[in-house]
């Protein structure tokens, strides 16, 4: 028993150790250089100038705060319609009705799809060169395709808006079905012989039930989304930037008196998404401690 023990211990803590590294000593990495301690350049000072800099100075106060309003934004009402989206596909789907599975399977497709080919699709088909730009225009419902809307690259994130529902309602969707298929429909019939109709019965019977699964996605969705490169870095526009975009761009800058402010951030970021992540690991526990 000891030997099995001792064999599991011996063959996962190489990869610990290797996460570790990597992931706590790339915080550290960041957090060192964040304080202004940066050899290359001669700086061996420890202090918090880049912090400041980034949260109150002329020069880069404006951009965080309208990045960190735009983060909020987008990762706020992605999450939001998403989680909508998901819940009323979720609601039509769960009973059993000829074809289920091909709906289970289309709206599940986009799961495993990665983000930057999501955010590939969504130029493919709503920007101004798009698809359904030229379908418009060729039916006369527009004059020509640069009359569709600004929907990617533009300054309120819809692009980007876009990208995280088509992608993370598959998400949703997932945990709910599995969430309505575990509860049955039995509540649901007793509320209906008690005389509660459709919305009765969504609203003090379905929704109280999933919600706490539906609200602990929603918090792994809102910091994905918050913390996430890729989708604002294409579908993004130069102002206002997103913050992981911005701190990228930091880091980018030739002039390496800017990477401490690249770095600071980096982990303000975060701690932004830790503290979100800490919060989804209490209530997850709460929860357990109910049951």
């Amino acid at each position: 028993m000891g030997g099995d023990k001792t064999k599991i211990i011996l063959s996962i803590t190489p990869p610990l150790l290797i996460i570790i590294l990597l992931f706590y000593g790339g915080i550290f990495y960041g957090l060192v250089q964040s304080l202004g301690y940066q050899p290359a350049i001669g700086k061996y000072e420890i202090n918090f100038d880049a912090y400041y800099n980034i949260l109150f100075s002329e020069r880069y106060a404006k951009l965080f705060w309208t990045g960190l309003a735009l983060n909020l934004w987008v990762s706020f009402v992605s999450t939001f319609l998403a989680a909508v989206l998901a819940l009323f596909a979720a609601l039509a789907i769960r009973k059993t009705f000829f074809g289920k599975t091909v709906c289970n399977f289309i709206y599940s497709l986009n799961l495993p799809m990665p983000h930057l080919v999501v955010a590939v699709g969504i130029i493919f088909v709503f920007s101004q060169s798009g698809l359904l730009a030229r379908m418009l225009a060729q039916l006369n419902i527009i004059a020509s395709p640069g009359d569709f809307p600004v929907l990617v690259k533009d300054k309120y994130g819809v692009g980007i808006i876009l990208a995280y529902i088509w992608k993370e309602s598959a998400f949703f969707f997932i945990i709910l079905m599995s969430v309505l298929q575990s509860l049955g429909e039995n509540f649901e019939e007793l509320a209906q012989s008690l005389g509660a109709n459709r919305w009765q019965r969504f609203r003090y019977v379905i929704l109280p039930l999933v919600m706490p699964s539906l609200f602990s996605a929603s918090i792994i969705v809102f910091a994905f989304s918050f913390g996430a490169y890729e989708v604002p870095a294409l579908l993004g526009v130069i102002y206002p930037q997103m913050l992981p975009v911005m701190a990228f761009e930091f880091f980018l800058n030739p002039d390496l008196n800017a990477r401490s402010e690249g770095m600071a951030l980096s982990i303000i970021i975060a701690l932004i998404v830790m503290i979100l992540v800490i919060f989804y690991f209490w209530l997850t526990q709460t929860r357990i401690r109910k049951d």
